[in-house]
């Protein structure tokens, strides 16, 4: 499967990676493995060429947008894969608004897109729900950063297949 993200800054990783120190018996990304996900790429076809092609039109005249991590949060019980899932809280109003243009296109999967969409940046899946709480109810310094490029993911090979830069 093929999403569109957003690439996370390396103060935003790090944090991420420091964190997940906190959760030893959760499953942890590494440091580069961290993105924000806009919109998983579900359609018609498997041609990713189709798919890629199909998002550049839509983000023609995309500007580069404003987001911000703001809190450790997690997600008591995910919709799928191994729960609790600790992440970081992302804000960014257009982040959101091109999520939902995304989704009249590519159809929202349930419970984790459209009217669920939460955007954030996962640090650790599965461990102990206690001490995800615990994580979680720390504080940390927000940080904001101008995503100016996004970024064609293939979750098969768990890399960056192609970009775009912003304005698009």
């Amino acid at each position: 499967m093929y999403s569109l993200n957003v690439p996370v800054p390396g103060p935003v990783a790090k944090l991420a990676v420091e964190i997940a120190r906190d959760l030893p018996d959760a499953h942890h990304r590494v440091r580069g493995g961290h993105t924000l996900g806009v919109k998983r790429l579900v359609g018609d076809t498997d041609s990713y060429y189709h798919l890629e092609s199909k998002v550049r039109e839509l983000l023609v005249g995309q500007p580069p947008f404003e987001s911000r991590i703001t809190s450790i949060e997690y997600f008591p019980d995910a919709p799928t894969g191994s729960s609790p899932v600790v992440y970081l809280a992302v804000e960014s109003p257009e982040l959101e608004r091109l999520h939902r243009k995304l989704a009249e296109t590519f159809e929202p999967l349930d419970e984790i897109e459209g009217d669920g969409y939460t955007p954030h940046v996962t640090i650790a899946r599965g461990g102990s729900l206690e001490r995800a709480q615990a994580v979680a109810a720390r504080e940390i310094e927000p940080y904001t950063w101008t995503v100016n490029e996004l970024i064609f993911w293939d979750s098969e090979r768990i890399q960056p297949v192609s970009s775009v830069s912003l304005p698009a």
